[in-house]
């Protein structure tokens, strides 16, 4: 994970939408691309390591699904396109919950996160979960703080068990962002709490979903095995439920967390 900063701190580098505080509760079922909730990342890369440019032919909607993809397809400096999405508002202390279904193949990155940055004037905040494509079987789960993990290094976080590997089935991951705790939890059970305030986030973020590739990070995400065909990343849902209030769909494991205390 210690490149995982560097990676992300920059993913919202040309938003061209400055974030808004926003504590409704939502549940996105993507029957349609709501843009008025979604931005679409189209015609940058977030640097030198990245081997693809993200593209808006890379995030689509269909069959009530937001797929999110990498393709063999050139684009400005890169060999591949690959496909990120953000929501145009910032979202504060809550659950953040997604359902999806992830791609395999080595140097793949496919991620479930928020984040907020210095590209819209605040401290570098981040809680990710992300799945490395060469081992489908985990999953990193990692916090920023003003850009550095509660260790003071850049990247720690810890790898999480599976219950099925990512690109066999749906599986839904989700957080519980409190102001001294944080839950991560996996198919509904809780798979890791963390409570050292300064692993805890404190400044609203935005919602991402992004898949993309490297050719040079080798060590972190494996060596880069070439796309030949299109692959993408399948989001069934996401939700967002404000601390304290009570849930507001069957799915949802703010239902449950009564047990988790």
């Amino acid at each position: 994970m210690k490149h995982s900063a560097l990676l992300l701190a920059s993913a919202a580098l040309a938003a061209c939408v400055s974030p808004l505080q926003a504590q409704e509760a939502f549940f996105d079922t993507f029957d349609r691309l709501d843009q008025s909730r979604w931005y679409i990342s189209d015609g940058w890369s977030n640097g030198a390591h990245q081997n693809c440019t993200w593209s808006a032919d890379q995030v689509t909607v269909a069959n009530s699904a937001l797929r999110v993809g990498f393709a063999p397809k050139p684009k400005v400096d890169r060999q591949y396109r690959c496909g990120e999405i953000q929501t145009r508002k910032a979202y504060g202390y809550g659950t953040y919950e997604a359902r999806l279904k992830t791609p395999k193949g080595s140097g793949l990155n496919a991620a479930f996160f928020t984040y907020i940055g210095p590209q819209q004037g605040q401290p570098h905040d981040e809680i990710d979960f992300e799945v490395l494509l060469k081992d489908t079987s985990h999953v990193d789960t990692t916090t920023f703080v003003n850009g550095k993990s509660g260790d003071g290094k850049v990247g720690s976080g810890q790898s999480l068990e599976l219950p099925r590997p990512a690109d066999s089935d749906f599986i839904t991951y989700a957080f519980t962002w409190e102001p001294d705790r944080l839950r991560f939890y996996i198919d509904g059970k809780l798979a890791r709490t963390m409570d050292n305030p300064a692993t805890i986030p404190s400044h609203d973020q935005r919602i991402f979903f992004s898949l993309w590739g490297s050719d040079t990070l080798t060590e972190w995400m494996g060596p880069f095995t070439p796309v030949t065909e299109p692959i993408a990343m399948n989001v069934d849902w996401v939700a967002f439920t404000p601390l304290g209030q009570a849930c507001t769909f069957e799915q949802s494991i703010v239902c449950q967390q009564s047990g988790d205390e």
